[in-house]
């Protein structure tokens, strides 16, 4: 095997570029293309678009750079005591390029005819349509006219909420304990599955990477509600994170791979045999050491 045990830095870079350019075009093209009625995916086929891209472009690159995909689960991971923090920032940095390159993909494929049949300005109102925001921003307040309102107080809490579960999940199935095959594809239904709650209130989310890749290729508002989109899920990777590192401790005994357990009861047979080995050279001196004080004292024989 020629490849080294541990991938560069650029190596993982690079993986993290191309995992988050894969999740930010699937999600990102399903929401735009989800507003034609007749050929969109709507708010299920743009959850279903994410957890596919978490699960395939994740599971792709794992073993070079982890899956991360977010800035989120990378600040989560690093809270935890799991990545390091010198790592944080290049990672970060692979995240918004490639999400960046996702957003500008679209913004070139998208026909400027496809504005022009949605009634939209410029091609900019139609990256909008995936763009993350609140108030009357928000899918809710669009689809009832404004009478439902999403304020910054809702946006927040969703936010944060669902970046943690989604960061706790990782931490979980990531884990050196996880028995679970494939972590990534779970990672992947979680998220799809906090998509579909998210998309009503904020339009999806829970990724500031992806929120930025979509925004400046937006109009003014999504630059503008940026902010909320980035901080807020960061604040729940923390909290997660550090929930991960002050309540995972120990496992169960009942939660223990059976082999595990062999394997420690053969350790321990061999540090008690390692520890006997000296006890019985002792033993050993001993006894030829009475032996030979025995000799000493014997009683000689009368001379004829």
């Amino acid at each position: 095997n020629d490849l080294p045990d541990t991938p560069g830095l650029l190596s993982r870079m690079g993986a993290e570029v191309f995992a988050t350019f894969v999740l930010v075009l699937l999600a990102g093209g399903a929401a735009v293309y989800s507003s034609i009625n007749v050929i969109g995916a709507g708010a299920l086929g743009v959850a279903l678009a994410a957890a596919v891209a978490v699960a395939a472009a994740g599971t792709a690159v794992a073993r070079v750079s982890g899956g991360h995909l977010n800035p989120a689960v990378t600040l989560g991971l690093t809270v935890a005591g799991r990545f390091p923090l010198r790592d944080v920032l290049p990672y970060w940095l692979a995240q918004l390029v490639g999400a960046t390159l996702a957003g500008l993909t679209l913004f070139l494929a998208t026909p400027q005819s496809f504005g022009t049949a949605l009634q939209l300005a410029s091609q900019r109102d139609v990256i909008a349509l995936a763009a993350q925001g609140f108030a009357e921003h928000a899918p809710l307040a669009t689809a009832s006219g404004g009478a439902i309102e999403v304020s910054v107080q809702n946006a927040l809490i969703v936010q944060a909420i669902a970046a943690a579960v989604l960061v706790g999940v990782y931490l979980g199935v990531t884990g050196r304990r996880s028995w679970a095959a494939n972590p990534l594809v779970l990672v992947g239904l979680v998220f799809g599955g906090l998509m579909v709650v998210t998309i009503p209130l904020t339009n999806g989310g829970i990724n500031p990477a992806s929120s930025f890749g979509i925004a400046i290729f937006s109009t003014s508002w999504a630059l503008s509600q940026l902010w909320l989109f980035a901080v807020a899920p960061l604040v729940g990777a923390v909290v997660a994170g550090a929930c991960y590192r002050l309540v995972v401790t120990e496992v169960p005994p009942a939660l223990l791979d059976p082999s595990d357990e062999e394997d420690a009861a053969v350790t321990a047979d061999a540090d008690t045999l390692v520890d006997a080995e000296p006890d019985a050279a002792a033993d050993t001196t001993s006894d030829v050491a009475t032996d030979a004080e025995a000799a000493d004292e014997e009683p000689t024989a009368p001379r004829d």
